[in-house]
């Protein structure tokens, strides 16, 4: 038995609010999603480097190009999803959000924003959206929230 229904249709895109939205993240996206990572890497560090030795302190734009073509092909094969937000534009990525089959649970699930952005109303409403949308969209019963 697989971890989501042989019908389950992902979403594409989910609007946030009127000047931000998630959507998969691809390959294309190592020209933002880079600076964005390593920007805040020592606090993704503190989060998630335990568990998933992410992102290494050295990680060049060539090895994150190849993480995130990696995540694309996980997706296109429902094995796992990584939706980056956005700005209304597409011209920076402010975060990401993780979600993952898990032992213990229906899916572990798990999000950042850019350090920038900690604290202020964006993070916020993303703390808010992403526990009612998996509730609306996803197919989990008991998801688990955090890494």
């Amino acid at each position: 038995m697989t971890w989501l229904p042989a019908d389950f249709a992902h979403p594409t895109r989910v609007d946030l609010d009127a000047e931000h939205h998630l959507r998969p993240i691809r390959e294309s996206d190592v020209d933002i999603d880079h600076p964005a990572v390593m920007g805040s890497r020592e606090r993704l560090w503190s989060l998630y480097g335990e568990a998933w030795g992410w992102p290494p302190a050295t990680m060049t734009r060539e090895q994150d190009r190849v993480d995130l073509a990696r995540h694309e092909r996980e997706q296109d094969a429902h094995e796992s999803f990584n939706y980056a937000l956005f700005d209304a534009d597409e011209t920076a990525l402010l975060g990401c959000v993780y979600i993952d089959p898990a032992d213990d649970a229906d899916a572990l699930i798990s999000w950042w924003v850019v350090d920038e952005h900690v604290g202020t109303d964006l993070e916020r409403a993303l703390d808010a959206f992403v526990p009612r949308w998996i509730a609306r969209e996803w197919p989990f019963a008991e998801p688990r929230y955090g890494i």
